[in-house]
């Protein structure tokens, strides 16, 4: 039965400066994490066949080249961060070669191809020296005259070489504290020559920009402005101001369309919304510059999911909607849309654990949710010749995705979970209002499971008896983590009560709450925030020198907001050393000067997990094969036990 995505406005063709759009599904650049498609041959062939999956699975339209300008600096200087690089991609001797097997792949599957102009703001060129960022003191180069000349040619360059190379289209990267966008910015510009001051020589730059691009490309090569529609920012333009800058875009002539944003790179919401904030929530504001222009609008923000992006274009709200992370989710969303198995698509949880495992942690770019993403280029699990009889126990996220790619695989599984629903920490998780689509993803897993035929026996406690009593030819203990108690006196006292079991709603807490944070990643804040919606007055302890390390710039910004709002305290490098009625002690991590804290009447542990894999130790000598994964083995992220369920599913 169709869903009537299908049948709406999102599957209607458009024409978009020289590109005849067959759906109005585009993908803005993202796939730079699973492959650098100017690195090695590998890296190449990984990123071609992420964009080509998703070519052939029908999006029109894919911005997937991140294509940095070069970065001019005196010798010696040494430019820091994401998008410091000093020789523009568009400079290297393989770009042409590269860029072209890009355009080709995607090309060839029906669909456009195009690249995004990057010159990331105070890397380190500023219009005035001043960021539009309060989380980062480093003090930008101020550009001269000369420079300013410079960029302009170079950008002209830029889109030369990708029109050359085959591509469809360039797009001007001027949000999210790039340069172009700081010299828009009244926040961050200050000049009081010919690029500063009012809003047109702000706009000037920007300007030169496209009408330099426009003369070395001529008027059929398609050109856009990715722009922030309002900054968001104390002392950045507003939404009248983006609309104004929008229309003196469109006047100028030199673009055939506008892709609204919002956010910044460190903000409340950064340029990558997390699931703190609602599907397609900023829409709105684009429909205000749909409205207000003649030229298409490409709306990117949260559109989580395809009913998301049937209804921003049903209501007028955009022409076409940009999709990322819900494609890195399921690399067949639009296919599945397309024919009407919307309930099928890998729904997105909104985490941002694919960026920050790369950008804060180091590791392999990894979706929480599909660990085949990133692995387009590699065959897929093959069928087993030799089928076998699996119990997996457990029922958290690193058990469920390995049932389901066992069932694939054309094993025959079983899954016992003790509890009477499936989820394991993340049903625990989804009780918090910010981790609703975690119940959302859990309910797709629970749909995937039953369509295989996988037996699911909840209330089922994996004992070691009853295990190796059944016969099962493999036995996956996935039993998850319990709860961490540190090793603090008081700790048992009855006013100190766990996280967990208040986010289930089992324990009561008192008006004034101490939260000790003692877990890396986002369950500290996630439990404040909890509290925070009970109306609970907060104070969160850290004894590390950050706020949840393991949480990058892109994600932070959103709970930190809703706790300061609430009016919550958050304190670090205090380790909590006792609590005792009425009082608790810690002590600075690095002086050891003791503090007291008075006045609360709960204290509440948000202190990770601690494996649980007692059956696993039981089952040694007992079952002919056994495995361990998941929290079972170390407590650690969604996107950890996923991973791991597919290595381990590849060689069963």
């Amino acid at each position: 039965m169709s869903d009537g995505i299908a049948d709406g406005p999102l599957f209607q063709p458009i024409r978009v400066g020289g590109m005849d759009l067959r759906n109005r599904i585009m993908l803005p650049p993202h796939g730079r994490l699973t492959g650098d498609l100017f690195g090695s041959e590998r890296q190449a062939r990984a990123q071609i066949a992420y964009w080509r999956q998703r070519a052939e699975s029908g999006a029109a339209w894919i911005c997937g080249l991140n294509g940095f300008v070069a970065n001019p600096v005196i010798p010696g200087f040494e430019p820091t961060g994401l998008g410091a690089t000093v020789r523009g991609v568009f400079r290297l001797p393989q770009f042409r070669e590269r860029a072209a097997r890009y355009a080709e792949a995607v090309q060839a599957a029906g669909a456009y191809a195009s690249a995004q102009l990057i010159m990331q703001g105070g890397m380190p060129h500023s219009p005035s020296g001043l960021m539009a960022n309060h989380t980062n003191n480093q003090v930008p180069h101020v550009l001269d005259a000369a420079e300013i000349a410079w960029f302009v040619e170079e950008y002209a360059f830029c889109a030369a070489e990708a029109k050359a190379a085959g591509l469809d289209g360039v797009e001007l990267h001027a949000n999210h504290e790039d340069l172009l966008q700081l010299f828009l910015s009244p926040a961050t510009n200050r000049r009081d020559d010919s690029y500063g001051g009012d809003r047109e020589r702000r706009t000037r730059l920007l300007l030169d920009v496209l009408r330099a691009i426009r003369r070395k490309v001529g008027a059929d090569f398609t050109v856009g402005v990715r722009l922030n529609m309002d900054e968001l920012f104390e002392g950045g333009y507003d939404l009248a101001e983006g609309l104004a800058i929008a229309t003196a875009l469109q006047a100028s002539g030199t673009v055939d369309y506008l892709h609204c944003v919002v956010g910044n790179n460190w903000g409340a919401p950064s340029y990558i919304q997390t699931h703190h904030y609602g599907v397609a929530r900023w829409s709105d504001l684009a429909h205000r510059f749909t409205r207000a222009l003649d030229i298409p609008v490409v709306h990117t923000g949260r559109i989580a999911t395809a009913a998301a992006a049937a209804r921003v274009v049903e209501e007028g709200h955009a022409d076409v909607v940009g999709m990322a992370r819900a494609v890195f989710a399921d690399g067949d969303l639009v296919a599945k849309a397309r024919g009407g198995r919307a309930a099928d698509i890998r729904p997105c949880v909104g985490t941002n654990d694919c960026l920050h495992r790369v950008v804060v942690e180091g590791m392999r770019f990894g979706c929480s949710v599909n660990p085949r993403t990133g692995r387009e280029a590699e065959p897929p699990p093959s069928r087993t010749e030799r089928p076998r009889r699996v119990l997996v126990a457990g029922a958290g996220p690193a058990g469920l995705e390995l049932s389901a790619l066992l069932a694939e695989r054309g094993h025959r599984v079983s899954v016992w979970e003790r509890e009477e629903r499936v989820g394991g920490q993340m049903r625990v998780a989804a009780r918090a209002a910010e981790n609703a689509s975690y119940a959302d993803f859990l309910a797709f897993q629970e749909r995937r499971l039953a369509s295989l035929g996988v037996e699911v026996a909840l209330g089922r406690e994996a004992t070691a008896e009853a295990v190796a009593d059944a016969g099962f030819d493999v036995v996956a203990v996935a039993t998850g983590a319990r709860s961490r108690r540190p090793d603090i006196p008081g700790v048992d006292l009855p006013f100190v009560v766990d996280g967990r079991e208040v986010l289930l709603g089992w324990a009561e807490v008192g008006g004034r709450v101490l939260v000790v944070a003692m877990e890396d990643h986002m369950q500290p804040l996630t439990i404040a925030g909890h509290l925070a919606d009970l109306g609970r007055d907060v104070t969160v302890l850290y004894p590390t020198p950050a706020v949840a390390p393991l949480v990058g710039r892109y994600s932070i910004g959103a709970p930190l907001a809703k706790l300061s709002a609430a009016g919550a305290r958050i304190e670090v490098t205090e380790r909590v050393t006792r609590v005792e009625p009425g009082r608790v002690v810690s002590r600075n991590v690095y002086s050891g000067v003791a503090r007291e804290h008075t006045g609360y009447d709960s204290v509440v542990l948000a202190c990770g997990g601690e494996a649980e894999s007692a059956l696993y130790t039981e089952l040694e000598g007992r079952v002919a094969e056994r495995h361990v994964l998941g929290d079972a083995y170390a407590p650690r992220r969604i996107s950890f036990a996923t991973r791991q369920a597919y290595e381990l599913a590849l060689r069963i």
